[in-house]
């Protein structure tokens, strides 16, 4: 697919983002829908269950009134992902943001790491993002207007973490490499890419819910004296996909309480 370049089109206002891994009860996927949809996007839910995906697509127009769809898909199947794509496109306003959430953890040391543990997370991470990204963008060049964040970690910039290390280290750096390409290639079309690393936030993906012995550690490395929250994450993001984000490409917020400080 080549286009020539040319200024991005106006910002519509009816408009629909797809966030991946947007069904989990605590994740920072299904925070992120829900302030997309607080904001008047429509949200496209996309995840492994479609049952759950479509109750929380149902919830979100319910609570918010703006149409939304429930697709259950994995990311890892470039098919099951066209057709997602495909589905979002005749169902929902122009597709303009997306949101690449959707991941696997990985709490094993990089000596330990078998070739099934590095795929696993490799395939999920890096692959899937690859997938919904290279559907999504094409839609968006054509119409010469498009946000993309992908979610990276505070792990990808310090080499590790609390809970993710080798595995999920390197797919989330990669990531950081991913939207800074996009950026440059997709800017042409009106596309911007960004990434949000996100720090010691309370989610399941640490491991399930934070103790208060898990926490204290946590907080030992936090200047802001919290650990973080999906709402704290959603509310960078929902900015990077606004309008108002229109000059800002190619960077990363990190969102840690000041854990890494670049």
């Amino acid at each position: 697919m080549t286009l020539p370049p040319s200024p991005a089109a106006p910002f519509p206002a009816a408009r629909t983002a797809i966030v991946t891994g947007a069904a989990s009860p605590r994740g920072i996927g299904r925070a992120t829908a829900a302030r997309l949809a607080a904001d008047g996007w429509s949200v496209a839910v996309l995840d492994l269950d479609e049952a759950a995906c479509q109750d929380v697509a149902d919830r979100l127009s319910d609570e918010h009134g703006v149409p939304c769809l429930g697709i259950g898909a994995d990311i890892r199947d470039r098919g099951a992902v066209n057709a997602a794509v495909h589905r979002i496109e005749a169902g929902l306003p122009q597709l303009v943001g997306l949101v690449n959430n959707a991941g696997v953890s990985s709490p094993v040391p990089f000596l330990d790491v078998t070739d099934e543990e590095w795929h696993r997370v490799i395939d999920v991470n890096l692959h899937g993002t690859f997938h919904v990204t290279h559907a999504a963008a094409r839609i968006m060049a054509e119409r010469r207007v498009g946000r993309i964040v992908n979610i990276s970690s505070t792990s990808a910039e310090r080499g590790g973490g609390v809970y993710g290390r080798a595995a999920y280290s390197a797919s989330k750096a990669a990531l950081l490499g991913l939207s800074r390409t996009l950026a440059r290639e997709l800017g042409g079309y009106g596309i911007t890419a960004n990434s949000v690393a996100p720090g010691s936030i309370d989610t399941d993906i640490m491991g399930g819910r934070l103790t208060d012995e898990r926490k204290a550690v946590l907080l030992r490395d936090l200047p802001v004296g919290r650990v973080g929250t999906v709402d704290d994450v959603a509310a960078v993001v929902a900015f990077l996909l606004s309008e108002d984000a229109g000059y800002l490409t190619g960077v990363t917020y990190d969102v840690n309480g000041g854990s890494h400080i670049a």
